[in-house]
């Protein structure tokens, strides 16, 4: 919160001073690259913290959420989008794909701790911590879904889409992910036992693991952020009983919190008065619907039957964190200039206007709640 107030001041300045600073319509491609790089530094910083046996029960409430909460999100922001906002379809379906994920870089306050820290991760954690690592990935093809709509119109693509942008792209993410995580893991520890690798420098594997096995994934069409995570889960289940480990993870942390206050003063220093009037009140409107009604809503319908309580499934339902991942995705829409100017600018202030109000109220309900819940 401090961070973003300090980034609105420095707007303020900048632009009293008369200084050129960055603007969304003309500089997408550098927020595009810098909320990426935090996203998948994050994204494998996640994946590093899960100590669950990677059984289908196990997960169970991580699958309610990726398979059940986001598709109804995104339906539900896409229907809001064309009906209030009077968004084209395919910006409809952009806008609720880019705001569905949960933030892995802004909700490590009420993710679970460093691995090893508990022996039984807490099920509210847990789910918020999975979910966050899994659905910046899995929004990938509904972002493209919503930009095919937009470009090419009618159904022709569809199949195409589904073949390509959903079962080969997903596939490949899990499966190089998985690979290059665990031998990076295995010949790291291999140079350690040579006295290759000293111990100082275990805190940048995480830098070394997820910047190589996310440049391979993209070189192989597959989805990067979905292989950061899986890369993160895969290093460690390899290191579980390693001391390096921790070491390993400290230093994933430390990059992932100064990327985190790099792209939070980013977001501040882009407001202004006209960008915060771009979205309109129907776009302001979103920001309590999305919040306060169709995030808990659509958490409590998919945990209709299971064991969480009320009380569990509240917590789930309310840190439903807007951040970082939302930013890429918005930047990247515009950057690929298929909606038209006004609506790619729309839906990025939306997003952005979004991602500031979750920062403030989440940021001021986190710590309190997590405390309850624990």
């Amino acid at each position: 919160m401090v961070y973003l107030l300090m980034g609105v001041i420095a707007a303020a300045l900048v632009r009293a001073l008369g200084v050129a600073w960055l603007r969304p319509e003309e500089d997408a491609q550098v927020i595009e690259r810098l909320s990426e790089f935090a996203v998948i530094v994050a994204l494998f910083g996640a994946g590093l913290k899960l100590d669950r046996p990677l059984r289908w029960r196990d997960w169970a409430s991580t699958t309610r959420l990726i398979l059940i909460v986001m598709p109804l999100t995104i339906a539900a922001v896409a229907v809001f989008g064309t009906a209030v906002m009077g968004l084209s379809i395919g910006a409809a379906v952009v806008l609720g794909a880019a705001l569905a994920p949960t933030d892995p870089v802004l909700a490590s306050d009420v993710q679970v701790g460093p691995p090893g820290e508990e022996k039984r991760e807490r099920e509210p954690q847990f789910a918020l911590t999975s979910e966050a690592g899994l659905n910046d990935g899995i929004a990938f093809p509904f972002v493209i879904l919503g930009m095919l709509i937009a470009a090419e119109g009618g159904t022709g693509w569809l199949g195409k889409w589904i073949v390509a942008d959903v079962v080969y792209a997903v596939a490949v993410g899990i499966a190089v992910g998985a690979a290059g995580g665990y031998v990076i893991a295995a010949g790291a520890r291999w140079l350690r036992v040579h006295g290759w690798l000293l111990a100082q420098f275990d805190g940048w594997l995480s830098l070394a693991v997820v910047l190589a096995v996310y440049g391979a994934v993209e070189l192989a069409g597959g989805y990067g952020f979905l292989a950061a995570f899986v890369s993160g889960l895969a290093f460690r289940r390899h290191e579980m009983a390693v001391e390096s480990h921790g070491r390993v993870h400290a230093g994933a942390a430390t990059v992932e919190k100064i990327t985190e206050l790099t792209l939070v003063l980013l977001l501040g220093s882009l407001v202004t008065w006209a960008g915060l009037a771009a979205p309109g009140l129907a776009g302001w409107l979103l920001v309590p619907l999305l919040l306060l009604v169709i995030r808990p809503l659509a958490t409590l319908a998919a945990f209709a039957r299971s064991p969480a309580t009320l009380r569990e499934r509240a917590f789930i339902g309310w840190f439903g964190i807007r951040g970082i991942g939302s930013l890429y995705y918005a930047a990247a829409v515009i950057q690929a200039g298929v909606l038209a100017e006004a609506e790619a600018i729309r839906v990025f202030w939306s997003v952005v206007v979004l991602t500031g109000v979750s920062i403030l109220v989440h940021g001021l309900s986190a710590t309190s709640l997590t405390r309850r819940m624990r």
